[in-house]
């Protein structure tokens, strides 16, 4: 994630988490099918660029599939039997994020399908840019992992929900924006130096 201003980077992934963001915004006890259903139609309209070039990122195609099934939930099932969704929408939207990101680190860090697109190609396979978007999408998936568990927290908590559901992860989440930002330009400019010799 590297040769690139941070402005694009970073913009790159608010795209891809701002679905999960409406989500997590506007899901509650009594709407959580509405924001299922507006995450599902943010998913489709930020991400259909994507969807016709043919360009599946993992991200996107997890949350699509996430909103779908929750919305088709939302219509065939009875009330009384989601009421555990209704609870932990938000627990197991942040779940699922940190299942796609860690997950992804087998394969492709998912951090970095979104910085080959302002990546040149030749920087693709240095050893540089793919520990810089290993560590990044490692950060990603530990800030969801946290904000699943302290959305737990919340729910099972009389006092502090505000800050369990809010203020913590919005602290955590612009730390790991701020992280985004930083972190590849250091990495490059270490790997310069290191090139370069004594």
């Amino acid at each position: 994630m590297a040769q690139t201003n941070s402005g694009r980077r970073t913009g790159n992934l608010f795209y891809a988490f701002a679905p999960w963001i409406i989500f997590d915004v506007i899901a509650a006890p009594s709407t959580w099918e509405f924001a299922a259903l507006a995450g599902l139609v943010a998913s489709v309209v930020l991400n259909l660029p994507d969807l016709r070039r043919g360009s599946f990122k993992v991200l996107e195609v997890a949350g699509i599939a996430f909103f779908a099934v929750l919305s088709l939930l939302a219509l065939f099932l009875d009330r009384q039997d989601l009421l555990w969704l209704e609870r932990y929408a938000q627990v197991l939207s942040s779940s699922v994020i940190a299942v796609v990101a860690l997950g992804s680190l087998a394969f492709v860090p998912f951090t970095e399908q979104y910085a080959r697109e302002t990546t040149p190609r030749e920087v693709w396979g240095s050893p540089a840019f793919r520990h810089a978007n290993r560590v990044l999408t490692l950060l990603w998936g530990g800030v969801f992992v946290a904000t699943a568990l302290l959305g737990l927290l919340a729910v099972h908590t009389s006092s502090g929900a505000d800050w369990f559901n809010w203020v913590i992860p919005v602290a955590l989440l612009v730390l790991a924006v701020r992280f985004t930002e930083r972190y590849p330009d250091r990495v490059r400019e270490r790997s310069r130096s290191m090139s370069a010799g004594p």
